[in-house]
């Protein structure tokens, strides 16, 4: 009896200290879990922002959205540059730039150089990089001297190829030189060949940022996913396939989205080659050069800020349809890994 009574009272002060330590029981109760104290941002902190913040946050509206804002109400106006603007023309400025057919042909100039970068540039790059991730003899020497040209001033670029693709220049010359003088032409001024001698120089002049670019990417593909494939039977060319380029995809959308937006705001090489005249009866200008030749040169500023707004507001619409259906990939991965962490 003795001993029973023992138990009882045992598996009684067992259950009491199972109840009080949240171990079981009907009337026991789990401690409450601590509340997460969210740390807020002192003023310390707020200042520390602020002096950190605070002069990259200036320069950007003094240099980016005061301009714009100024740009977009000079455009109400038909202004020459000197005193207050004081002739208000409303949206007479931005009726004349939609229905100008000059406006239009160099819009769809820009859209074709557009289209044409990421079709000659985007191929010929990822080829280039395939060919120097592989260890080669010269290979640095290879790729300093496919990215030197996008190092090279375009002022220094476009002088020296005007030179070069004139009639009497150095091209023509070489082509005569070596008996195939049919194959010389005005390679700036013919209108059939003037868009293709600018595409020419243009994926000359920034392949090799892509390239860079692309290699820089292939540096974060692991070399077990190779092998792996390697040793399942896959060629070189299914490993690209499937390995490199799908993994290659986030750099390819970034230096895409860098290649239209450059596309839309050409401005530098054409201007240096062709000129303000040239241009738009060779059949190269772009909307940049249109607003130069029909804003200052033509002494009406207030067009040319009307023209600046509007291939601002192109070039923001683009960007914002290529970031909500291109980019989502990657901007939600990152924000997915925040929120993780």
């Amino acid at each position: 009896m003795s001993n029973t009574r023992e138990k009882t009272s045992t598996e009684k002060g067992s259950k009491a200290d199972l109840a009080q330590r949240g171990g079981g029981g009907a009337n026991a109760s789990l401690p409450p879990k601590p509340r997460r104290r969210r740390r807020g941002f002192g003023w310390a902190g707020r200042m520390e922002i602020a002096i950190l913040a605070g002069p990259a946050v200036l320069v950007f509206i003094g240099f980016v959205i005061f301009p714009v804002v100024m740009a977009a109400y000079y455009g109400f106006f038909r202004w020459n540059g000197y005193g207050p603007p004081t002739d208000f023309v409303g949206l007479q400025n931005y009726v004349v730039i939609v229905t100008d057919k000059a406006f239009q042909e160099a819009l769809g100039h820009n859209l074709f150089i557009l289209v044409m970068s990421l079709v000659l540039q985007g191929p010929a790059a990822i080829l280039l990089a395939l060919l120097l991730n592989r260890k080669m003899r010269g290979q640095s020497l290879i790729r300093v001297l496919i990215f030197v040209p996008y190092v090279i001033s375009e002022v220094v670029v476009g002088t020296g190829l005007s030179l070069m693709l004139s009639t009497n220049g150095a091209l023509n010359g070489f082509l005569e030189a070596i008996g195939l003088g049919s194959w010389a032409h005005d390679w700036l001024a013919d209108p059939s060949l003037a868009i293709w001698t600018l595409m020419g120089i243009l994926t000359w002049k920034y392949i090799g940022f892509a390239v860079i670019l692309f290699l820089a990417g292939l540096q974060g593909v692991p070399e077990e996913l190779y092998e792996a494939a390697a040793l399942d039977g896959a060629s070189y060319w299914q490993i690209q396939w499937r390995i490199t380029l799908p993994l290659l995809a986030p750099t390819l959308r970034i230096w895409a989205f860098l290649s239209v937006i450059g596309a839309l705001q050409l401005f530098d090489l054409v201007y240096i080659i062709w000129g303000q005249y040239v241009a738009s009866t060779a059949g190269t200008s772009t909307m940049a050069t249109y607003m130069v030749s029909n804003g200052r040169d033509a002494g009406n500023f207030g067009y040319g800020n009307a023209v600046a707004v509007v291939i601002f507001l192109i070039s923001l619409i683009i960007a914002l349809f290529y970031q909500r259906f291109v980019l989502r990939r990657d901007t939600q991965g990152a924000l997915t890994e925040r929120k993780a962490k």
